[in-house]
């Protein structure tokens, strides 16, 4: 494959620092969803917000017990970017506990397997970022987890409330726990502004703590705002002033509508976008 063309359904990849398009059928991500991925946007040949996506794979991969080599998973990094010669993109990286057994035991599996690949960027209608998307109000609900936070392999969930509706007329899902409470989007993390603060809701539950979400925490006081996390409602949602969700490849997207629901494309929305654009552009 040119390396000067990308599709969604060949990227180009490496398994393990080597040039692969196949793992082993025993792979205990593919038999158990027993990994962890991060997916990461380039620019300009460079990872951004990459900081970040380090910080949650090293916590995510202690709390799963599997060995992680963090200066050796920047360095292949770095070399597998190289590589490509493509200035823009969106990496996937995959760490999974490796290969073992039937079962679910997972003594004896002490080679994990990292899995990069490069995609390109999404494309989009219109300027979803300026003008503002529409939510669907997904059926499907997510459970707590124990793991909840983490940006594991198993993705059942959103799956399923992704594939309730097609077309453009929604870009994102607004996907609730199974106590209705607001959880985040399909691909994304939910944010509602009341005043100078942004409400988020709490991850603690169910979700993926998000690398744009956490660098909206980070960075938000700076830009005289506030963060406040809590349990919230559609009924909050409705109240908000203003509605954006937000993730590290497509930054940030003001909600216009959700169901009956409207908002304009206010200020606070626009400061935190152009904010957490600087970044991706960067």
């Amino acid at each position: 494959m040119s390396r000067n063309v990308l599709d969604n359904c060949n990227p180009v990849s490496w398994v393990n620092g080597e040039p692969a398009s196949l793992v082993s059928i025993n792979d205990r991500g593919l038999a158990y969803g027993d990994g962890l991925f991060e997916t990461i946007r380039v620019q300009a040949g460079m990872p951004t917000l990459f900081d970040l996506h380090c910080k949650r794979l090293c916590s995510g991969a202690a709390v799963l017990r599997i060995p992680f080599d963090l200066e050796g998973f920047k360095r292949e990094v770095g070399e597998f970017l190289q590589a490509q010669k493509l200035p823009e993109g969106v990496l996937k990286a995959i760490v999974t506990r490796g290969s073992g057994g039937r079962g679910y035991n997972p003594v004896g599996c002490e080679n994990p397997r990292r899995i990069l690949s490069f995609h390109p960027l999404p494309a989009y209608k219109g300027s979803p970022g300026l003008s503002g998307i529409r939510l669907h109000e997904c059926k499907t609900r997510m459970g707590d987890h124990a793991f909840a936070g983490l940006k594991h392999l198993n993705r059942l969930e959103n799956v399923m409330a992704r594939s309730e509706w097609q077309g453009s007329d929604c870009l994102e899902g607004l996907l609730l726990g199974l106590d209705d409470r607001l959880v985040e989007g399909t691909m994304s993390n939910l944010f509602m502004v009341s005043g100078s603060t942004l409400l988020t809701p709490d991850l603690g539950r169910a979700g993926v703590n998000g690398v744009c979400r956490e660098f909206i925490q980070e960075h938000a006081q700076g830009w005289g705002l506030k963060v406040e996390t809590g349990d919230y409602s559609l009924e909050d949602l409705a109240g908000a002033e203003e509605v954006f969700v937000c993730n590290s490849v497509n930054g940030i997207w003001p909600v216009i509508a959700c169901g009956d629901l409207n908002w304009s494309v206010g200020s606070v929305t626009c400061t935190v976008r152009d904010r957490v654009q600087e970044v991706l552009n960067a």
